[in-house]
């Protein structure tokens, strides 16, 4: 089994989780046992991401693939647990219910041993109580260094390019 703390993206207080599930479980066996741990309904879709040790968001793992391309984005039925998480690759960001951004951080803390049935996820630890309302995002746009101009920088009537 793997142990993983699970942090709400909250600045206010700490609502953290800690759980341990058997590392041949899937993604979105992990995707059920977060909405658990956390008492969400799973009515809402959600996505795990790919990060470095700055929890720099990288590559998506949907719920479910939407693309109508073969070979587009893979879903988290398709990705075992531990082919994802050792000791080299210990983090992810999980978002549940895109309308009202439910961010997680979730780090691989280490193997757990237990003396319990090691297909049942566990819920180890729980600090804090998930509030009403998902925490507001801020989101600042980058701009690259090779874009050379914004054709709609400073135009307060930009619907003239459509």
């Amino acid at each position: 089994m793997y142990k993983f703390r699970l942090i709400l993206d909250l600045k206010e207080e700490d609502v953290i989780r800690e759980i341990a599930i058997a590392k041949e479980f899937t993604l979105e066996e992990l995707h059920q046992t977060i909405l658990n741990a956390f008492g969400f309904d799973g009515q809402e879709m959600a996505s795990f991401y790919h990060t470095d040790a700055d929890w720099n968001q990288g590559d998506e793992i949907p719920l479910f693939n939407m693309s109508e391309q073969v070979g587009g984005l893979s879903q988290m039925c398709d990705y075992k647990i531990e082919l994802l998480f050792n000791q080299k690759n210990k983090n992810m960001i999980y978002v549940y219910d895109f309308l009202n951004l439910w961010t997680f951080f979730v780090e691989y803390i280490d193997d757990y041993n237990s003396k319990e049935d090691n297909s049942i996820p566990l819920l180890l630890f729980s600090l804090g109580d998930l509030p009403k309302e998902a925490p507001k995002k801020e989101f600042e746009i980058q701009k690259n260094e090779d874009d050379e101009f914004d054709i709609f920088d400073g135009d307060e009537d930009f619907n003239d390019y459509y």
